[in-house]
Formats: C-alpha cells, structure tokens, sequence
C-alpha cells in the first residue's frame, strides 16, 4: 500500500522536480517514474498506481489542495453544492491518470499485476463535507444526521463516478482495482451499513455490471466485527484487513476468499526481530492462503527501505 510513498529517496526528488502533489499524480512522465520506483527496488509482485483518492473531488471542482504540514485541503460542500453536482467532467479532467495506467501496462512485466484504486464514498465524502481530515470524522457524521437526503444522495453520486473511473482504470490496462474505506471504522453497525457497505456495493455492481471479470478488492480500515459479512454485502472478491484485525478472526474471513494484509506499519520503521515475528505470525496464520500479504495500511515516511527488502526476503524465503 502506497508503495513509493515517502519513504524513498527517488520518490522524493522526482516530487520535488514535479512541484505541487497533484501535479505529481496528473503528470504521466512522473507518475509512472515513482510507481515504477519500488517495483526496480524489490521487484514485488504487483504495482500499485501512484495517485491520490481526492482526486474525484478535485475533479469535481471542489479546489483540493495539498498543504504542508496540514495534509489535504478543499472547499466544503454543502447540501446546495450537492445538488449542483454533475459527473461531465470527472473522466476528461482524469484522463492523464489513465494514460499513466496506459504507460504503465505497457512498460511493467506481464507477470507483474497492475492495481488500480479509488476512495470509497464515505471516506471520500468525508473530506468533502469537513474540507479537511479530521480525527473522527464528526462533520460527515453530523451531516448525514441532520440532511439524510442529501448524504445519501452525495454518496450515491460518489458510487457512480468512482465506479465508472474504475471501468476506466481497468480498461486501461489495470488488471485489478481496489476501493479504500480509510475512515470506515468511526461508523456505528447501522451507519457502517448504509454508509460503507451500500454505496460500495453499489460501485461493484455497477463495474461488474459492465466489466464482469473485474477483480475487485475492498479494504475498510478499523471495520472490526462489521467485516465478517463486508465482502457478502460487498461483493468484493478480496478484502483487505488492517493491523488490527486479529489473526484467527482473519483466518475466519479467509475460508470465504482472499484476504490482503495486515501487517503493521510501525513494525516496518522498527524492523529487526519485530518486523521479523509480524511477518512470522500471518504467514503461520494465513500463508497457506489465499492470501495477498500487504501492510495493514500505507507505509510511513520514517520507513527503512532496507526493511522492505528484510520484507520481502522474509515473504519469500517462506513461500519458496
């Protein structure tokens, strides 16, 4: 997850040579450089596109911008904003996006798998209703008591245009796309259903609709309980867990499909023996798969390079 991220020296200098964030993820020169970046380092089994789930609201002409030291800003919506939603735009103002995925099938191994992504509509619309992020995500849950009509009515919107930049992603080359709930566990069981679970099924049934061979990952991060029927409700074919899902509720999950995850984060900055046992214990636990085996969410910053290849030696060495 976000495999260049900060935590490579080449990553940061061709973003310092592309100048602001965005223009780092519309550029296809540089956007295809830094996904490449970690496939030449550790040769993993798959690339992940480099861009950015707010892209959708930046599409949407919701002024998103990317501050130092404060993360992503944009213009608040509200319930008149929403109304005046419209989904002309999004696809032409992605395009360079696609022609990344373009470049990037075109150059990457054929063994090497292509993951597209997006935010899902909760997570996305929570930046969009708060115009920042927030610890709680309290905005978003306080606007979807007070205006129901119009939350849902956002987040139906959202399903669609991400469904359809999926179809696009996966035309363009990606062999499989994943949908990212990054804010799905500050959600009580009621709202975790109609605001995580409805509008990603929703997107899924859309792609699959029109893309049926469509691989399609799902990761709700800090869904706890909730997961034991997300990909059920979903109708994801994999689901990704977080560091905190514990391993013999995963090998649960596991009995009903692929699984991706979860390794801790803050295990790969500590690396030596405790990167080491992390690894140990999900492969005791889920190596005999099906098993993608991935972080629990992205790579930090303060991330070694040499405990990802300790990582990736570790993986591999066991899986022969």
């Amino acid at each position: 997850m976000r495999q260049a991220g900060r935590y490579l020296p080449e990553y940061r200098e061709t973003r310092a040579r592309a100048g602001s964030f965005l223009d780092l993820c519309y550029s296809p020169d540089f956007a295809v450089e830094v996904t490449l970046q970690p496939i030449r380092r550790y040769a993993f089994d798959a690339a992940i596109l480099f861009s950015d789930i707010l892209v959708i609201p930046d599409a949407l002409k919701r002024n998103v911008r990317f501050v130092q030291g404060e993360g992503p800003q944009m213009d608040p919506i509200d319930v008149f904003g929403i109304a005046a939603l419209k989904d002309d735009a999004v696809l032409p103002h992605l395009a360079p996006v696609l022609e990344t995925v373009r470049r990037l099938r075109d150059v990457l191994p054929p063994e090497t798998t292509l993951l597209g992504f997006c935010g899902a509509p909760w997570t996305v619309a929570t930046y969009m209703i708060a115009g920042h992020g927030t610890p709680d995500q309290a905005p978003a849950r306080l606007f979807a008591y007070r205006h129901p009509e119009a939350f849902e009515k956002l987040l139906s919107f959202l399903a669609e245009v991400s469904a359809e930049y999926l179809i696009a992603q996966i035309d363009a080359g990606a062999d499989a796309v994943q949908i990212f709930d990054s804010w799905a566990g500050v959600l009580g069981e009621t709202e975790f259903e109609a605001f995580a679970i409805k509008p990603v099924a929703r997107m899924i049934e859309i792609v699959r609709r029109k893309r049926p061979a469509a691989k399609i990952i799902a990761f709700a991060k800090g869904a706890g309980y909730n997961l034991k029927t997300y990909r059920q409700k979903t109708g994801a074919d994999a689901i990704g867990l977080d560091w905190s899902v514990p391993l013999p509720f995963a090998v649960e999950l596991q009995k009903d499909g692929p699984v991706q995850g979860n390794l801790d984060p803050m295990r790969m900055v500590a690396g030596g023996k405790s990167l080491d046992d992390g690894i140990d214990a999900i492969l005791q636990s889920l190596g005999a798969g099906p098993l993608i085996f991935n972080l629990g969410h992205g790579i930090t910053p303060e991330a070694n390079p040499d405990h990802v290849t300790q990582l990736v030696n570790r993986v591999r060495g066991a899986r022969g």
